[in-house]
């Protein structure tokens, strides 16, 4: 429940009242602002409550964006003012300090304020802008949406009144609603091919009652039987399952342009919003696999599903590292090299545009690519298209992110800093290690994490399951802990958390195909799979301003680090037809680990209200 107090008598002739109870709003009307101050102290405290000034005119969609969003606990439009109960407390002290400059009334503090020029105003006049500037002033940040054609003014007098309601005549309110409920930033695929008819199921699910976690819901099970049918290993199977992994796709694209369109988003939402997607992909990938088992000449593709999926997971943390590496203390962008110049400057050249996002194969192209490759030809051919088209992706972008960090003079923020150090995962071995390598010379640690990693992927490439291996990937702990001994604060630091990532999927991935045991890739991808999720869980954490995972939970499932190490030690002192049984057992107690402590944060109350707008690739 939310209530509305009107500022001033009502308008004849004005939906204002109307448009507020509409968006839910409980309408009440203050005659003055000391009337305005009891009132909301009438009002419970856990809803929100919003001051509108009665002259209000505008389209409706700009008070829904205004008034509406739950990711704000404070938001602010011409003539309108919100607080969520978090931001109440702030709201009453903003119109308490607001009475007594306007009416030159004692303070809460006991002092009495001067009597100024706004004591001749009625004291009524733009009130929510001067509570939304006093709870600016106060600390409390109040987002402003971006209203675009959209009108939202207070008219001074009557013919101002005519004319902003010919204004609001001339735009179409619902139009631009249904606009912005697609993602600005898209690949050619998804702007083009989807986002055309995609909107309006989106705005058909709205008008029907239905959530976005329900669509959300209906993409991730539409993908499971597009990868039960490709695991049928038939043409017909694999037909079907490139036509729906497309319907998957497009439920994908509605469930965030359904949030975008009704103002729906929530933490259960944030978290199935992040983490489907790649549930999708990968159990694609397995369907694949599977079938190609059955397809023919019976193929055995597990090894190239599971480098799909590392490869993949990688690639979104080269994204997720640089990203955050670049994040000021107030979570914009601090980039400010002459690459990152000439790129926004490309941006501005609508051909480069198309150009750029379709080289780094976003979501919407890979998927409709591994679609179109499922129906047509073998799973074998399907992921060997994919890793090439992935590596050339993941060259072109990582490439263009090491030159914008090199020509970067900006400091990293100290958010940015702890933010890769929690996107390292580095577990109780190199805390226990880091007191005996901090002497390690600043600027090395991309160095240190590349050098240990390649020499345990390649240790295990070469002698497969040895202790020459174990030996190795002891040597790739003690660098792991020297790489991360100091702050993550050098140009080229941001590579830590990928170069990690590679080298413990890596790992896993060479070691069970090494065994050549029926079994083994299949648990290897299980267990990749549940650390993936972990590390994916981590990142949407950070971007919610919530933080990393409990220490705990990290220490518990044994830090990058500590698993790489587990592994190599178990390839080594376990006989071959043990391991997969062995790396069945880690992933199972890995998952149940990770998914305990991240469906407790997601469901909990302190989890943050955000819909991720979702990883272009």
């Amino acid at each position: 429940m939310s209530t509305a107090i009107l500022t001033g008598q009502p308008v004849p002739g004005s939906s204002l009242e109307g448009d507020l109870r509409s968006l839910g709003f409980d309408v009440r009307v203050a005659s003055d602002i000391g009337d305005a101050e009891a009132l909301l102290t009438t009002i419970p405290a856990d809803q929100r409550v919003a001051l509108v000034d009665a002259r209000f005119v505008g389209h409706l969609h700009a008070l829904r964006l205004g008034l509406t969003d739950p990711r704000f606990d404070a938001a602010a439009l011409p003539g309108a003012v919100t607080a969520r109960p978090a931001a109440r407390q702030a709201l009453a002290r903003a119109l308490a300090g607001t009475r007594a400059a306007t009416t030159g009334a004692a303070d809460p503090g006991g002092d009495t304020a001067p009597a100024t020029a706004t004591a001749v105003l009625d004291d009524l006049s733009d009130l929510p802008g001067r509570l939304a500037a006093a709870l600016d002033a106060d600390g409390v940040p109040v987002h402003r949406p971006e209203l675009g054609s959209l009108v939202a003014t207070v008219p001074a007098d009557p013919q101002t009144r005519n004319e902003a309601r010919q204004a609001v005549a001339a735009v179409d309110d619902e139009a631009v609603r249904l606009k912005s409920a697609v993602k600005s930033r898209d690949g050619f695929f998804t702007t083009y091919c989807i986002s055309p008819y995609s909107r309006y199921l989106a705005r058909w699910c709205a008008r029907r009652g239905l959530t976005p976690n329900q669509v959300t819901t209906a993409s991730l099970l539409t993908a499971l039987i597009a990868a039960g049918c490709a695991a049928t290993g038939t043409r017909p199977g694999f037909v079907a399952a490139g036509v729906l992994l497309i319907a998957s796709f497009v439920l994908d694209c509605t469930d965030g342009q359904l949030a975008r369109y009704s103002l729906q988003y929530s933490t259960l939402g944030a978290w199935l919003d992040a983490t489907f997607d790649r549930a999708k992909e990968y159990a694609y990938y397995a369907g694949l696999a599977l079938g190609a088992a059955r397809y023919g000449g019976h193929d055995d593709v597990w090894a190239l599903a599971l480098g799909a999926m590392v490869l993949q997971t990688c690639r979104h943390v080269v994204d997720f590292s640089f990203n955050e590496a670049n994040v000021g203390e107030t979570g914009t962008a601090a980039n400010s090299s002459p690459t990152a110049s000439l790129s926004g400057r490309l941006d501005n050249v609508g051909w480069t545009v198309w150009l750029r996002r379709m080289i780094v194969l976003p979501i919407g192209e890979r998927w409709a690519m591994i679609a179109v490759l499922t129906a047509l030809t073998t799973p074998r051919l399907t992921f060997v298209v994919l890793l090439i088209g992935c590596a050339l992706a993941a060259l072109y972008t990582t490439s263009g992110r090491v030159l914008r960090s090199l020509t970067n003079k900006a400091p990293r923020a100290a958010r940015a800093t702890r933010a890769l150090a929690d996107l390292a995962d580095a577990g109780p071995l190199t805390e226990a290690l880091t007191p005996a390598v901090r002497r390690v010379p600043r600027g090395v640690a991309p160095f240190l994490a590349a050098l240990g990693g390649a020499l345990v992927v390649l240790a295990a490439a070469l002698w497969g399951a040895s202790w020459a291996t174990a030996a190795c990937a002891a040597v790739y702990v003690l660098t792991s802990a020297a790489a991360v001994a100091r702050p993550l604060t050098g140009a080229l630091d941001w590579l830590v958390p990928p170069f990690f990532r590679a080298a413990e999927y890596g790992t896993i991935l060479v070691l069970a195909a090494k065994s050549e045991v029926n079994g083994a890739l299949p648990a290897a991808f299980g267990l990749v799979a549940a650390v993936a999720y972990h590390h994916y869980d981590t990142v949407y954490r950070i971007r919610g301003n919530a933080g990393a995972p409990p220490r705990g939970l990290v220490r518990a499932i044994g830090g990058h680090d500590g698993r790489t190490l587990l592994v190599a030690v178990l390839a080594a002192a376990l006989t071959a037809t043990a391991l997969p049984v062995a790396l069945t057992v880690l992933a199972v107690a890995v998952a149940l680990a990770v998914l305990a402590e991240s469906i407790r944060f997601w469901v909990s109350a302190g989890a943050p209200a955000v819909h991720d707008e979702g990883e272009t690739a």
